[in-house]
């Protein structure tokens, strides 16, 4: 699971990164995309930031499970920016959000610790 999971990571963080970094960056591509979408410049620069720090969460310790849910989040808004307003398929933001939810899955131990709770007895 190991090989799996770093080959996963990787595989998110080149194409969060990537995207998160056009978007900062202000890739005229990307420009257009979000003036399409209506929220506004400032709307692109903090789905950005959000991207890249999701994929940098996808490397810290204790800290992918957030990375993960931070970054499949994100794709449920790509995939109903691009169902509803965009237009052209959403089948990329639909990929990575299930690469994403596979990361979830075997990060799952880590919930309890994320959510403060642990599995010590009440007495």
């Amino acid at each position: 699971m190991t090989y799996i999971s770093l080959g996963l990571r990787i595989l998110l963080t080149v194409a969060f990164v990537g995207a998160g970094g056009a978007k900062l960056a202000g890739v005229a591509m990307m420009v257009t995309t979000f003036d399409q979408i209506g929220f506004g410049q400032a709307f692109r620069y903090f789905t950005g930031a959000v991207e890249v720090i999701g994929a940098t969460l996808l490397w810290l310790p204790r800290r992918q499970i957030i990375g993960a849910a931070v970054l499949g989040g994100t794709m449920v808004g790509a995939v109903l920016a691009h169902l509803f307003i965009l237009g052209p398929s959403p089948l990329p933001a639909i990929v990575l959000g299930l690469l994403c939810a596979l990361v979830l899955y075997i990060y799952r131990a880590q919930i309890p610790q994320v959510l403060g709770r642990t599995n010590t007895p009440r007495t």
